[in-house]
């Protein structure tokens, strides 16, 4: 019995990569079987081997059209999109290559959308009732997203099929939407790639002198750095973050630590702002060592976490140092004269915690629609509400709603785990749309591990066994460098062997799941990729070091 979501007996098993409406039922073709027989020099291949719910005969991936509906048995079905390729397929072809393979040899099958449930059986015939608008095939489709050469006709075609998938729709969309693909952009395929703003302007670590050091509360000092060779900056975007590279200890490997920048946005000084952490390599070099007129090594300005266009109201929404994001994008907002409606909402635990607290106010005194909240957790007595801060407690939705913020807003939101945790369920709770929910993390982000059981995080660490002889490799986020060991097969096996938090799929350069920032270095492919990644980054499934680099992860 085939249904909406699934056949009976014969389920998706990772409902996050595959199944559901979209996805109910893999279609793979006999004649694709008899040609990895050959490709592969192999033989005896059961029914499944790929993963299909249906081994067919015919329908084969240049002939069958995205929107192409068939009859078999009781059931009816519509063609929705190819088959997104992951690792599994490697796993049960005992070929970890397969997924690359699949795609770049035009055979990856093919998703099928139930219209009429019933049961259908094996010798049922397969009958077409309908053919697909604009009648592009589903190795054209697959090759469109996956492949170099993103024609945009074929792009504007592929968007007038209402049955193709909304997630390849969407891939599509952006593609078609990134103005820099006919204007000689950075490589990068924007239907794959996670946003990742402008390439970073320039590779690597240059020298930067401190210029001004300036404490801002009780545990956060702001430093400014100036270009050492006179050189003008390029202005980092509200919002970005810049990598430091500092070197506390002689003959031991350079610390690394990503600071959002928290001033305005300029091309003669950066700001960063720092919080002095307990036991922090970082933080306490900083406090105890610098001094104006030391040279540091600071990398380009990069991140996403960044303020979109338009119109419409902007909530900027902290915590203790969280603050340093939102800050330059309030900078951003007061140097345009801007007149959205502009709420900054912070939360500290009392004024010797209030970093910014003047400058925030300046700021907003410059904005005709601005307005501000501050709640102080342990406010202390000679701290009086409505001079000091707003009101005792907590930042939360109770709070927005009692200070008016609207739930048509752009949220920017960065603070502690907790306090992110809290308001971005609670704002989506609250009816504010996914996409309007904006994060920056400090620190190590999510991983994302298809189909694998969660496991505790563990704090990232060095692998175990003995230590490399290969180039440094730097994960700057989690504070792990160690040196390559040519025994793993790619910079994604050594981060899961030093429990650093990575994204993949794929595992073999098609899907872009694993693409991470390329602080500074130089890195080799095997497999190459499908399709490269933008300037500035890089695919780690499939790479390995062939110098010293430094990621952001």
């Amino acid at each position: 019995m085939v249904r909406r979501l699934n056949i009976d007996g014969d389920g998706q098993g990772d409902l996050a990569g595959h199944g559901g409406e979209q996805r109910a039922v893999l279609v793979y073709q006999i004649d694709s079987y008899r040609f990895w027989e050959a490709e592969l020099g192999r033989s005896g291949f059961t029914f499944g081997q790929f993963g299909e719910n249906f081994t067919v005969e015919g329908l084969p991936d240049d002939e069958v059209c995205i929107g192409d509906r068939y009859r078999i048995g009781g059931a009816i079905f519509e063609v929705t999109q190819p088959r997104v390729t992951c690792y599994r397929v490697g796993l049960r072809m005992d070929e970890p290559r397969m997924p690359a393979l699949l795609v770049s040899r035009g055979r990856p099958g093919f998703y099928l959308r139930v219209l009429q449930e019933g049961e259908v059986a094996a010798g049922d015939e397969i009958v077409k009732v309908a053919d697909g608008p604009e009648r592009m095939t589903v190795a054209r489709v697959n090759a469109l997203l996956y492949l170099p050469g993103h024609d945009r006709a074929d792009l504007e075609k592929a968007l007038r099929i209402p049955a193709l998938s909304p997630g390849w729709r969407g891939s599509f969309q952006a593609m078609l939407d990134d103005e820099g693909g006919s204007a000689g952009a950075p490589a990068g395929n924007p239907g794959l790639d996670a946003p990742s703003g402008p390439p970073p302007a320039w590779p690597g670590f240059r020298p930067l002198r401190i210029a001004r050091i300036a404490p801002e509360c009780s545990s956060v000092t702001s430093f400014e750095l100036e270009p050492a060779d006179g050189r003008p900056l390029v202005a980092a975007l509200g919002g970005q973050f810049a990598v430091l590279r500092l070197r506390p200890a002689p003959g031991e490997p350079p610390v690394l630590r990503s600071y959002s920048l928290s001033g305005a946005p300029s091309v003669e000084r950066y700001r960063i702002s720092v919080k002095l952490e307990p036991h922090g390599v970082a933080s306490t070099y900083l406090f105890d060592r610098a001094r104006v007129g030391d040279l540091v090594e600071v990398s380009a300005p990069r991140g996403t976490f960044t303020m979109r266009a338009g119109e419409g109201p902007v909530v900027l929404l902290s915590a203790g140092v969280g603050a340093t994001p939102v800050l330059a994008m309030l900078h951003v907002l007061a140097a345009e004269a801007s007149r959205r409606a502009v709420w900054w909402l912070f939360g500290g635990r009392n004024r010797d915690e209030h970093p910014f607290r003047e400058e925030s106010r300046g700021l907003l005194r410059a904005l005709s629609g601005g307005h501000s909240h501050v709640r102080y957790s342990r406010p202390r007595p000679e701290e009086l509400p409505g001079v000091d801060f707003d009101a005792p407690g907590h930042l939360t939705i109770a709070a927005l709603e009692e200070v008016g913020v609207p739930r048509d807003a752009d949220f920017y939101l960065c603070g502690p785990p907790a306090f992110l945790r809290d308001l971005t369920g609670g704002l989506a709770g609250w009816g504010v749309a996914r996409g309007r929910i904006h994060t920056e993390v400090f620190g190590p982000g999510e991983s994302m591990t298809p189909g694998i059981a969660p496991a505790v995080a563990r704090t990232p660490h060095p692998p175990p066994g003995p230590p490399g002889t290969g180039p440094l490799v730097s994960f700057a986020r989690s504070g792990v460098a160690v040196a390559w060991n040519p025994s793993f097969g790619s910079l994604l096996e050594l981060a899961e062997a030093c429990d650093v938090p990575a994204r993949w799929s794929c595992r073999t350069g098609v899907c872009h799941n694993c693409k991470s920032g390329l602080i500074s270095g130089s890195v080799a492919y095997d497999p190459e990729p499908l399709d490269p990644p933008s300037t500035g980054s890089l695919l780690i499934c499939c790479s390995r070091p062939t110098a010293d680099v430094v990621i952001d992860l």
